[in-house]
């Protein structure tokens, strides 16, 4: 492994939050470390976020309690995005039926709605964001305002969310039981969408900048989506074998073990006889099968693999993860 550490190629990194940086309340491990160390290699940051239910100025508060550099306006989160293409399709002075934090409906109302929190206010539009204080009564006035035609925006679709004591159904799972409920589908504004990648990009000045994130659904297809470079922390929702099987819309360009790999020089993955090797792991295609040779605790390991099934399947619509055969 030899050259420039991964990090140095751009100026800017664009961050996930929960997975990468913070399981609920508790730092992972190294990762405030390896943010802190960017403002010595003149490498701007960003965090981008769906969680809909804390303002920019919490959420940076929170970064900050666990050691890792922050400000309200290197957050760039998903209720904003929310309310932002809300304007963008109801006339201001509408009335919006809230159903998330009282930070969604304060980003409603800066861009000059009426936050309401009943169907009996015939609400104009439905915008629905992340809180873990929702419940049946909030997703039925939801679910009666879109039935009667009003305009439906969903801050976000991740169907679930990391917690200390596991994975939680996140806004996606709660969106679900409102969409089941009504027949309708969402105009969606954070991730996987690239309106919140590009915004922040500019934002920050940055004209090469590097997404990292902990799920290939949301952060991953974002990031691409945006024209952007991609990284994969394992440190989160998808571990290294849906990776391998990923789609291609949702395969990254580069897979980390943590963030402090970084500030190494990213391995070589090479192609060696019918196969491809990074480090001591090789990795080939056999009778449909993938043979791997090299420790499944080593992420060498899986770069190899990735390399030698993508390159044998270049175009998958849909996730298919191989039988590994040792």
């Amino acid at each position: 492994m030899t050259g420039k550490p991964l990090i140095s190629g751009y100026d800017a990194l664009l961050s996930d939050l929960d997975g990468v940086v913070y399981a609920g309340q508790q730092a992972v491990p190294g990762a405030a470390e390896a943010l802190e160390g960017l403002a010595d290699t003149g490498t701007a940051l960003g965090y981008i976020t769906n969680n809909a239910s804390r303002s920019s100025e919490q959420v940076a508060a929170h970064l900050r309690e666990l050691g890792a550099p922050a400000t309200a306006d290197q957050v760039f989160g998903s209720a904003r995005a929310g309310a932002l293409l809300l304007a963008r399709h109801v006339p201001a002075g509408s009335k919006v039926l809230v159903t998330g934090s009282q930070t969604l409906a304060d980003e409603i109302a800066a861009q000059g709605f009426i936050p309401v929190r009943s169907a009996l206010e015939a609400p104009a539009a439905v915008i629905q964001g992340f809180d873990p204080a929702l419940g049946w009564k909030e997703l039925a006035e939801a679910s009666f305002a879109v039935a009667s035609g009003a305009f439906w925006i969903a801050t976000n679709t991740d169907m679930t969310i990391p917690r200390e004591r596991g994975i939680a159904p996140g806004n996606g799972a709660l969106v679900a039981a409102v969409q089941a409920a009504t027949g309708a589908v969402p105009l969606v504004a954070g991730k996987p969408e690239a309106g919140i990648f590009t915004t922040a990009a500019a934002a920050l000045g940055a004209h090469r900048p590097l997404v990292v994130g902990d799920r290939l659904d949301t952060d991953i297809l974002g990031g691409n989506k945006a024209g952007m470079d991609t990284a994969v922390v394992l440190t989160g929702v998808d571990g290294p074998e849906a990776v391998l099987g990923a789609s291609t819309a949702e395969r990254p360009r580069y897979l980390l073990g943590s963030l402090a790999e970084l500030y190494l020089p990213y391995p070589a993955v090479i192609r060696d006889g019918a196969g491809f090797r990074c480090g001591a792991a090789h990795a080939a295609i056999e009778n449909g099968g993938l043979r791997v040779s090299g420790s499944r605790d080593d992420v060498d390991t899986w770069r190899a693999a990735c390399a030698a099934w993508w390159n044998a399947y270049p175009d998958q619509a849909a996730a298919a993860t191989p039988e590994l055969v040792d």
